[in-house]
Parts: C-alpha cells; sequence; structure tokens
C-alpha cells in the first residue's frame, strides 16, 4: 500500500509564494509519474502538474504554466509543487497522487492516478 502525505500548504497574499511537498511511501516511488492536483469548493478536481518518474520530463496546467514549478528527490521518495505568483484563483485543496502503472503519454487526468493524499489548503488572499 503506497501511503503520500503533503505538506506545506497555508495562507498567503497574492503574488506571495509556496512550497508544497508530498512524501511517499514503499520502494517503487522513482518508477512512477506523479502529479499534483487540486479541487475548489463546488469545483472538479483539476490537474495542476506532471513530472514523469526521472523527472526528465515535466508538463502543467495553462493556468499555473510559468508560475508553478513541479520536481522531485527520488532518493527522498518526495515530489514538490513551487508555487510562485499565487493568485486568488490558486485557492483549493492541493492532492499529491501516483499514476497507475499503464502507459499514457501524458497523466492529466484523475483517472490515470491510482493513489492520493489527504490534500493541503492553500488560501491566496486578495
Amino acid at each position: 500500500q503506497v501511503q503520500l502525505v503533503e505538506s506545506g500548504g497555508g495562507l498567503v497574499q497574492a503574488g506571495g509564494s509556496l512550497r508544497l511537498s508530498c512524501a511517499a511511501s514503499g520502494r517503487t516511488f522513482s518508477k512512477f509519474t506523479m502529479g499534483w492536483f487540486r479541487q475548489a469548493p463546488g469545483q472538479e478536481r483539476e490537474f495542476v502538474a506532471g513530472i514523469s518518474s526521472r523527472g526528465s520530463t515535466t508538463y502543467y496546467a495553462d493556468s499555473v504554466k510559468g508560475r508553478f514549478t513541479i520536481s522531485r528527490d527520488n532518493a527522498k521518495n518526495t515530489v514538490f509543487l513551487q508555487m510562485n505568483s499565487l493568485k486568488p484563483e490558486d485557492t483549493a485543496v492541493y492532492y499529491c497522487a501516483r499514476s497507475s502503472p499503464l502507459y499514457y503519454s501524458e497523466y492529466t487526468r484523475p483517472s490515470q492516478y491510482d493513489y492520493w493524499g489527504q490534500g493541503t489548503q492553500v488560501t491566496v488572499s486578495s
């Protein structure tokens, strides 16, 4: 069983920065794509960023491109999301997820992930 634990959320003013971390249990972390999603109240869960197993490929939602950076440290079983120039519309619960073992060219849908963390709240005030 894989456990994912997010941390680093909080309250920040617009224009500020936060760094989210997601620590994973197990020995297979380095074999899977990891992703970050977010969900605002009354909204569907949406893709934010993804990173390939070795970290060589990253991809982002258009809404965060140029502001957010996903990275990973396979030696520490951790994936990060650096969020800069935050906007009030970035307010949401942020979730990290581990991809399923099936191959896809990109993992941007929740159905492509099989393990999820409990989420961490990010609130951006205007």
